[in-house]
């Protein structure tokens, strides 16, 4: 039986993991977390629609259902033509015949990065960001940033959905409230068209909806700082703001940047459409740890992060006819806004934008107890999700 060694505790990680032990392999799983985070459902964390707990899966749940071994520890070291893992404990894993890497991505650090909070950071921070909501709500006012960065080396490594879903929830949670003319919501971020990736209809939309719901746009300005009041552009200019939410830009994880695995320019590990590790034949990347080639609006998405654990598990079982993932790279969301969402999705052929006023909240909804249940196994996995 072929010991494998799964690296992450995140979409990838976690897929990767189940599915091989439905190959009957012998799988441990490294984590630096004892959770499962369905980030995508994150968003209702601030706003009280959703119960934190609600969103974390515990890994010994996860572990009793399919069989795989889990160790809670960080990954300190990959030294991978040595064929040896080193975690923060001072455990050395060599013992696999299979590695898969699928930690993730690191963040971009601006500077005064501090004052802000990100619903794409760690899980907890979801918690402190509805706590200042709700500060900002007692005091009877105030004015909320919502943004995201760039990386100059890697577009796919960039991350604003949730931060568009995040501002339209804010919002329509202050209008149930009948407290949104107290608040000033602005958006910003320093590409001229953020969110231009998922296409000329979804851009569009996305403008009427921000002069609908008065929401202000500084686009177009990189990033020089952050203050404890706000936002400092490159040409000096300042949003003002009580409170910053931001996502910074993945780059790569700090134990792949100091290995000795191959790299591109942010740090992604390099792979093949196969996912194997350039120049190595036991060796796997999967998920935002990667890097992603394609189409420059190319973005790493969980459904994709999926599709290449699958596959993975799939080459190393047959070793024939292998599946890539190149032909199943697209953007695919249900952009939620609280009180509605819109369906996005787009490929090299088509894109396609459809509104779905007040269902496709609950359809989203809707899909995270699907992931619960359909990751703990009590109901059946749908074909492609």
């Amino acid at each position: 039986m072929k010991k494998i060694l799964v690296l992450g505790g995140g979409f990838a990680g976690i897929e990767a993991a189940i599915y091989l032990r439905r190959y009957k392999y012998n799988v441990t799983l490294v984590s630096d977390r004892d959770f499962f985070y369905i980030y995508p459902t994150s968003i209702w964390v601030p706003t009280r629609e959703i119960k934190y707990k609600d969103i974390c899966i515990n890994l010994k749940d996860l572990q009793k259902a399919h069989g795989f071994n889990v160790i809670i520890d960080k990954v300190q070291k990959i030294e991978a033509k040595k064929h040896s893992v080193t975690l923060q404990s001072g455990k050395i894993l060599s013992q696999y015949d299979n590695l898969i890497i699928a930690l993730g991505a690191s963040k971009i650090k601006p500077k005064g990065v501090q004052y802000t909070l990100s619903i794409c950071g760690i899980p907890q921070q979801s918690l402190q960001i509805r706590d200042k909501l709700d500060e900002l709500i007692k005091r009877g006012g105030g004015k909320i940033a919502f943004g995201f960065g760039g990386n100059v080396h890697d577009s796919s490594a960039v991350r604003g959905g949730p931060g568009f879903e995040l501002l339209f929830n804010v919002h329509n949670m202050l209008v149930k409230k009948g407290i949104r003319d107290k608040f000033e919501l602005t958006f910003f971020a320093p590409m001229q068209k953020p969110g231009a990736r998922m296409g000329d209809k979804a851009l569009d939309m996305m403008d009427i909806t921000f002069k609908k719901n008065k929401i202000k746009k500084q686009f177009g300005k990189k990033i020089k700082e952050f203050t404890a009041d706000g936002v400092i552009f490159e040409d000096n200019s300042k949003l003002l703001s009580d409170f910053v939410m931001f996502i910074s830009a993945g780059n790569g994880h700090q134990a792949v940047i100091q290995s000795d695995l191959p790299k591109n320019e942010a740090g992604f590990v390099k792979i093949n459409d196969f996912c194997e590790v350039d120049g190595f034949n036991n060796i796997y990347a999967i998920g935002d740890v990667s890097a992603i080639e394609g189409p420059n609006w190319r973005a790493k998405q969980g459904h994709i992060a999926e599709v290449m654990a699958r596959n993975v598990a799939y080459n190393i079982h047959t070793n024939n006819n292998k599946k890539g993932y190149a032909k199943h790279l697209n953007i695919l969301c249900i952009m939620d806004s609280g009180n509605g969402a819109v369906f996005i999705y787009r490929n090299n052929k088509k894109e396609k934008m459809m509104p779905m006023p007040i269902i496709g909240h609950w359809l989203k909804k809707g899909w995270g107890h699907y992931c619960r249940l359909s990751k703990l196994g009590r109901i059946p996995r749908i074909p492609g999700m």
